[in-house]
């Protein structure tokens, strides 16, 4: 059986000696500023709670019924739970990798997959659903039945209309108001913070992104959400011990400017050039080059244009996408006629060649303040960078954080606030070209995808005026996203478990 209520009220209190629920201000991993901090990872050290807890989750299925043939625990917390629940009762177990090995044989799912059975998931904790989801996928992808999921705790923010949008069926031990409530009973917390969890809770539904974003649509439909989440402003991120110093420089200039605008200055001639840098450079907080596409290049052109980027407080990121080896791609940075690392705060890379190429870019880069962003997405129809080559990316980024402060995506690929998301490819309105250029709308950009900056280059430089199409661009900032330029502070304390 599940537990009765005063059975539930043991437990909670156990799992609050075991430190699994901490109140106060914490950064939670998708850059939200939480007065509640849940993390049941320690319960792996506590073998009969460890127990315990299994044997509750699949008392839940046996009392929903559910019928199932296999049992697979989303990674990394879950794992343990559903191999206590296996092993117990005898049941096989499939173990889903976050990522493919590189050797053996290079699967996923590990265990005797039998395409047509069904596989019922165990998770600790579900917020958005987006874990359960990427599970239920890959599962499904082996010829798997997923139908249902039990919970441990359901943080009620969202997750569980996202699940049933998808076919799933979630089963929660506990949610976080009951939580609440039998901690206030036991006097563990006061009212107070009972009602700052509540209106926490309430003022972050998730929000689902759309097919193009950071979160599986495993059939093309999506949950309405009532409310969007609050998010971290441009200041608050840069205080963040594990943001990259010129990220943070970006960030602070951001949130001065109240500008995140990247003009695309795909010019040919220099003049024109330092023109757009001089009469543009209030309006944005980067400036991106082709330098390779100047007819009349001078390294003095390079020094105007950084005097410029000075004193209208702008960078400078040229966009050359490298993608060589390592040897190869640091001479390309460092010497040749563009010596693009004595002008450029940021430049850009493929990971094809591995991470060869962000080690070489960083041997220069680094004693110099500069840094990297990542090509995760692009913009262009038929790009091959997605799914798996998108996840290495965003693997390379968080091995490589000293000089990689972020991606070119077309949507949020990280969840890690310390990390900036620029997207190409912005106009006013959606559409394309005749060479596979494929046009966002800021407001999808931002407001549905997540990304911080947009890059717009012809919505600009093919205007009539190019200064009052800048401003417009500036202004088309989604309503609830303006929070990001307000000024914010972070709980930057050595008691934060987030850092």
């Amino acid at each position: 059986m599940a537990p009765g209520v005063s059975a539930l009220g043991s437990l909670v209190a156990v799992l609050y000696d075991a430190q699994a629920f901490k109140f106060g201000n914490f950064v939670l991993k998708s850059g939200l500023s939480s007065p509640v901090y849940i993390d049941l990872r320690g319960i792996v050290s506590r073998p009969r709670l460890l127990s315990q807890i299994a044997e509750i989750l699949f008392q839940s299925a046996q009392d929903a019924g559910i019928r199932f043939d296999s049992v697979c625990g989303v990674p990394y917390t879950a794992l343990p739970l559903a191999t206590v629940i296996c092993s117990t009762h005898e049941i096989p177990m499939l173990i889903r990798r976050k990522e493919t090995k590189n050797y053996g044989t290079k699967k996923l799912v590990e265990g005797a997959v039998n395409p047509g059975e069904t596989c019922l998931i165990i998770e600790d904790v579900v917020t958005s659903g987006s874990s359960v989801l990427e599970t239920v996928e890959v599962l499904q992808k082996e010829g798997l039945k997923v139908t249902d999921a039990i919970v441990l705790l359901d943080r009620e923010q969202g997750g569980k209309d996202m699940l049933r949008a998808h076919g799933i069926r979630l089963h929660s031990v506990c949610t976080v108001s009951k939580v609440l409530e039998i901690l206030e009973q036991q006097k563990k917390i006061n009212p107070e913070m009972v009602e700052r969890v509540k209106r926490f809770i309430q003022e972050n539904v998730f929000v689902a992104a759309n097919p193009n974003g950071s979160l599986p649509s495993l059939n093309g439909s999506l949950p309405s959400v009532k409310k969007a989440p609050k998010e971290l402003s441009f200041g608050a991120r840069a205080e963040l011990p594990s943001t990259h110093p010129l990220a943070s420089k970006l960030l602070r200039l951001m949130q001065k400017k109240e500008t995140n605008l990247c003009l695309s200055a795909d010019i040919s001639e220099s003049r024109e050039l330092l023109q757009l840098a001089d009469v543009l450079g209030p309006s944005i907080c980067m400036l991106k080059t082709h330098v390779d596409i100047l007819n009349d290049f001078t390294l003095d052109v390079m020094k105007e244009l950084t005097t410029l980027a000075e004193r209208h407080d702008f960078l400078i990121f040229e966009d050359r996408k490298f993608a060589d080896i390592g040897n190869t791609v640091k001479k390309q940075y460092e010497g040749g006629v563009f010596k693009i690392a004595s002008w450029a705060d940021l430049v850009n890379a493929h990971v094809v060649p591995g991470s060869g190429v962000v080690k070489g870019l960083r041997e220069v880069g680094l004693p110099l303040h500069r840094g990297c962003l990542l090509v995760a997405e692009m913009s262009s129809a038929g790009s091959l960078a997605t799914g798996n080559y998108t996840e290495a990316v965003v693997r390379m980024a968080e091995e490589h954080p000293e000089f990689v402060v972020g991606f070119i995506s077309g949507s949020r690929v990280s969840m890690k606030p310390e990390f900036l998301h620029l997207t190409p490819g912005v106009q006013l309105e959606a559409g394309g070209d005749n060479l596979g250029q494929q046009y966002s709308s800021p407001q999808e950009v931002i407001g549905k995808r997540g990304s911080d900056i947009i890059i717009v280059g012809r919505g600009i430089t093919t205007s009539a005026n190019r200064l009052e199409a800048a401003e417009m661009f500036k202004m088309q900032i989604p309503g609830p996203h303006h929070q990001r330029f307000c000024s914010s502070r972070v709980d930057l304390r050595p008691g934060n478990p987030h850092f």
